[in-house]
């Protein structure tokens, strides 16, 4: 029968293995889908353990956490300079007495307020001649001697110094010699004879160019002596001012 025909062909029982061609389902459809699924499982695994060896490899470079706000970073070889404190101005006088006296402190000696003099009862040895060269304040107000005079052998009372100036014996300190109207300060002066020299130019010197300490004004003292004109050869030598 025509009817019976068309409904026992839809009630109809596949076969196993049949995959019914208007659904795609059945025993081998199922276990294709079942496949399937199982090999994107292990794809997506294996995608998956690749971005974890990726990202743990050695050669990766892990990414710093920068550092919070506020502070500061400063790598391994850097060096912080310490801050560096100026050096105090030095307090000390030089030999020459070139400090200025404080406010109010006597001022110093000056050529216009001083004679010159010399004390030859030191003695001489090996051909030297040690004296005392004295400066007394002839002035109405208390002056200061304080370092080193400077002397030289001159022609006459306006001539030019002759050979070279004393150079100084700073084996005794310098010291601030308070002179009132009268008094007289001393300083040791050494003249060396010039027929110690056989090279010396010998000449006659009528005495001796003296200006006192940090003074551009000069004093003569006559004493007829001999000297050396070559500026090589040194006569003189002077100590700093002490009270006599």
């Amino acid at each position: 029968m025509p009817g019976s025909s068309r409904s026992g062909h839809q009630n109809a029982i596949l076969p196993r293995g049949v995959v019914d061609a208007d659904t795609g389902c059945g025993e081998g459809g199922a276990m294709r889908s079942q496949r399937i699924f199982q090999g994107l499982v292990i794809s997506t695994a294996a995608m998956a353990a690749a971005l974890m060896l990726s990202a743990c490899s050695p050669g990766q470079s892990q990414a710093q956490t920068p550092p919070p706000a506020g502070t500061s970073s400063a790598s391994p070889d850097a060096t912080s300079a310490a801050p560096t404190t100026p050096a105090p101005p030095s307090s000390a006088g030089t030999p020459s007495g070139s400090e200025t006296p404080p406010p109010g402190a006597p001022a110093r000696c000056k050529a216009a307020g001083l004679t010159a003099a010399t004390d030859a009862s030191g003695g001489g040895a090996a051909g030297s001649v040690y004296m005392k060269l004295n400066l007394t304040n002839t002035g109405a107000e208390p002056c200061i001697l304080q370092g080193f005079a400077g002397v030289s052998l001159a022609a006459d009372g306006a001539g030019a110094p002759i050979g070279a100036p004393a150079v100084r014996d700073e084996t005794t300190a310098p010291a601030d010699v308070l002179l009132a109207p009268g008094q007289t300060g001393s300083a040791v002066l050494r003249y060396t004879q010039a027929g110690n020299y056989p090279d010396c130019a010998m000449v006659d010197a009528a005495g001796y160019r003296i200006y006192p300490p940090e003074e551009t004004e000069s004093l003569f003292l006559a004493q007829p002596t001999r000297a050396c004109s070559n500026a090589e050869i040194t006569l003189l030598t002077i100590g700093p001012f002490q009270p006599a």
